[in-house]
């Protein structure tokens, strides 16, 4: 006659009670491999948002020109291939496209910024008025750079958040006037804070333009050009009329074309992959916890062989012998599986609450997934030593008693 379900979880529950050392030890074997998973898998995610974070915050309508053909990510400063260089004429004659709505060239340098008696060497960046919508940053006094054309611009510079409390501390800097390098720029505007940018301080930083900085950095080209379409037009059409204007004006495509949704898919990939990568290396601890499991389960079987044999002689069938014991390790890897999680979640949030820049976003689809596999490691160790339980001729198992 088959035991009910309820009596045999009560003896499943009590036997991995009445072995509270051991059950203890195979149940944390489990929780550690749970918890490199979760915490490997945690930090994926989190470098992958912080990534992402990175790129969108200047939106993902952009597309960056970049001189040289190559296949990379289009960074700046990639010039050593390229036949002819990007020019503000190519800037100026995208900006002409229907479909563009802000072009942006840019040009970047290092120069010592003085004023007065106080001098800083930083990052020099040249640029068009369409910087602010391009890249999605806002003037907090004054205005941003006039649009003078790229060539031939005035002499003007645009601090940027934390170059301005440098030099001028709380001090008015508009109309003040600034030494960059060797020539002398009028303040017009100040930048909000931005903050950082894959760590670039965009702060840290002044905005002069392109035409200034072309002549300051003798530089023959601009080491990029971005643009911005409206969101709801064909990228592919953006692009095609971007490669027409250019291959028309240089003859040949000695550049490269990145839109910032095929960057973001690029990078999502790539992290996708590094982190089902440290989950694997985490899982090993679950094969370890399984070894566990069975040789737990084993022992068991061995010192309850006559538990076994009167559980047979009162009538319990074979199936259920094999249910007690495939319930044991289940518990086992279960408990092991909860404990696991619990412990990552609070580790994460001492984590977040100690070193809150630190990206750690645990993934709740890969906990559900280890919870799952450390049950099914449970039930899979615990199968042979289940099965040689309900083998067990019941006459023989009580001798052995």
């Amino acid at each position: 006659m088959s035991m009910r379900g309820a009596d045999l979880s009560l003896l499943a529950v009590g036997a991995v009670r009445g072995q509270r050392l051991r059950s203890t030890l195979t149940i944390v074997g489990i929780a550690v491999g749970i918890l490199a998973v979760v915490l490997l898998t945690a930090l994926g995610e989190g470098v992958r948002r912080f990534v992402l974070g990175e790129f969108t915050q200047f939106g993902t309508n952009i597309v960056a020109v970049t001189p040289g053909k190559s296949t990379t990510f289009g960074v700046s400063g990639a010039t050593i291939s390229s036949v002819r260089p990007l020019t503000v004429d190519d800037a100026a004659a995208l900006a002409r496209l229907p479909q563009v709505e802000a072009v942006v060239p840019v040009i970047q340098g290092n120069a010592q910024v003085e004023y007065g008696a106080r001098a800083r060497r930083t990052t020099v960046i040249g640029v068009g008025a369409d910087m602010p919508a391009v890249w999605r940053m806002d003037v907090a006094s004054g205005s941003f750079l006039p649009d003078d054309g790229f060539s031939g611009a005035r002499p003007f510079v645009v601090l940027g958040q934390r170059m301005y409390a440098e030099l001028f501390g709380e001090a008015n800097a508009l109309g003040s006037r600034v030494r960059i390098g060797a020539d002398r720029f009028r303040v017009v505007g100040v930048m909000a804070a931005k903050g950082q940018m894959l760590g670039f301080d965009l702060d840290d930083t002044v905005f002069i333009p392109v035409g200034r900085a072309t002549e300051m950095f003798d530089r023959e080209g601009v080491m990029e050009i971005d643009l911005t379409y409206a969101e709801d037009d064909d990228v592919a059409a953006v692009i095609r009329d971007i490669e027409r204007v250019l291959v028309a004006r240089h003859g040949q495509t000695d550049f490269t074309l990145v839109t910032q949704d095929k960057m973001l898919e690029v990078l999502g990939d790539i992290i996708d992959i590094l982190t089902a990568g440290v989950a694997a290396i985490g899982a090993i601890s679950l094969v370890v916890g399984a070894f566990g499991i069975a040789t737990i389960m084993t022992i068991a079987v061995s010192e309850r062989t006559g538990e076994v044999g009167l559980l047979r002689a009162l009538g319990a069938p074979r199936h259920d012998i094999m249910t007690l014991f495939l319930l044991e390790a289940a518990l086992l890897g279960g408990a092991g599986g909860v404990l696991g999680i619990v412990v990552a979640v609070l580790l994460i949030a001492a984590v977040h609450t100690l070193l809150p820049a630190l990206p750690l976003a645990i993934v709740w689809p890969y906990a559900g997934v280890a919870l799952g596999v450390s049950i099914a490691i449970g039930l899979a160790a615990g199968l042979l030593p289940a099965r040689h339980a309900a083998r067990l001729d019941p006459v023989e198992a009580l001798r052995a008693e």
